[in-house]
């Protein structure tokens, strides 16, 4: 089976007076028909940059200056500006991080999803409006909702309803950027709950995109770390997270508790993430690394297959042949 989304050596600078910092730097992946493909990684390591490059959202002074990104056989980065309009939401939808404000306060809930139906298809508004009212009740929200404003509604209803927006033209992928970070523990499992029971209807690929590996653990197939723009570990998400191979993979999951077995002391990653102006020779993790070695500083590490789905990134590791 072909993949629906490849990317393929994707740099992404941001440009400022001070220079060039590499947000995303060589990044390769794919997506396949119906996967959920986690990508987690501290604050600022480049996941949201990924995701805006995947449905080019990105406005000066970010810049996509090399690679591709091919969606079902088509390059996204050589599209005109139509293709672009019909790509967006009809194949790949956003739900952008701090999900919760990003529903306008002055319209209406209906207004909201009936904008998005009615500039993608050529329906009537009662059309539009039925349409809508399928959508929150596919997302478990009653229909009399629909003349509400967003102030109107609890947080986890306006995460369902922000979802339900995603939702509305049956895209093929859906990419996530952590959705469910304003929201408690419990509210939290019953949108991510909701959200596989519509991906077994559907069938749509997601990107989630979270700094919490643990849930990532739960709901993804694979699990893809950045760390400082590179994509550093790659691979089955029971592998990544029960058998670690990166230095900064495993400085993640040391730093969650678990509510089984015995109490083990937490330990935190040492030192600040990398300056992206000031990126030093070798491995950009090296300064926090306590298994840092000679060739940690002299060369750059690059993606080895340590195992068949397995890729790592780091001197440390063994790469074994191709299965």
């Amino acid at each position: 089976m072909s993949n629906l989304l490849e990317i393929n050596n994707l740099c992404v600078d941001y440009v400022s007076p001070n220079g060039v910092a590499r947000a995303v730097n060589n990044v390769s992946l794919s997506i396949a028909p119906g996967e959920t493909l986690g990508i987690a990684g501290e604050s600022g390591c480049g996941k949201s940059t990924l995701a805006f490059a995947i449905s080019r959202l990105h406005k000066a002074p970010a810049l996509i200056s090399e690679g591709e990104i091919i969606y079902n056989g088509q390059d996204v980065l050589k599209m005109n500006n139509k293709q672009l309009r019909d790509f967006r939401w009809n194949d790949v939808s956003v739900v952008f991080q701090s999900a919760m404000n990003s529903l306008n306060p002055v319209i209406t809930i209906g207004e909201q999803l009936t904008d998005v139906i009615m500039a993608h298809k050529k329906v009537s508004q009662k059309q539009a409006d039925e349409r809508a009212i399928e959508l929150l009740n596919i997302v478990g929200i009653h229909g009399d909702r629909l003349g509400s404003f967003p102030h109107q509604l609890s947080g986890g209803m306006r995460q369902r309803v922000v979802i339900a927006i995603a939702l509305a033209l049956e895209p093929k992928l859906i990419i996530m950027d952590e959705p469910t970070t304003a929201l408690d523990v419990v509210v939290e499992r019953e949108i991510l709950n909701e959200l596989y029971d519509l991906k077994t209807k559907f069938g749509f690929s997601i990107l989630f995109i979270s700094h919490d590996l643990s849930l990532m653990g739960e709901i993804a197939d694979r699990i893809g770390v950045m760390y400082a723009g590179n994509l550093i570990e790659l691979g089955e998400a029971k592998e990544v997270f029960g058998k670690p191979q990166h230095p900064y993979t495993k400085g993640l999951i040391a730093s969650f508790p678990t509510i089984h077995g015995p109490k083990e002391r937490l330990y935190g990653i040492p030192g600040n993430p990398v300056n992206l102006l000031e990126i030093p020779q070798g491995c950009n993790f090296q300064a926090r690394c306590g298994r840092c070695q000679d060739s940690c500083h002299q060369f750059e590490p690059s993606l080895k297959l340590t195992q068949k789905g397995h890729q790592v990134s780091c001197h440390l590791v063994e790469e074994v042949a191709a299965c």
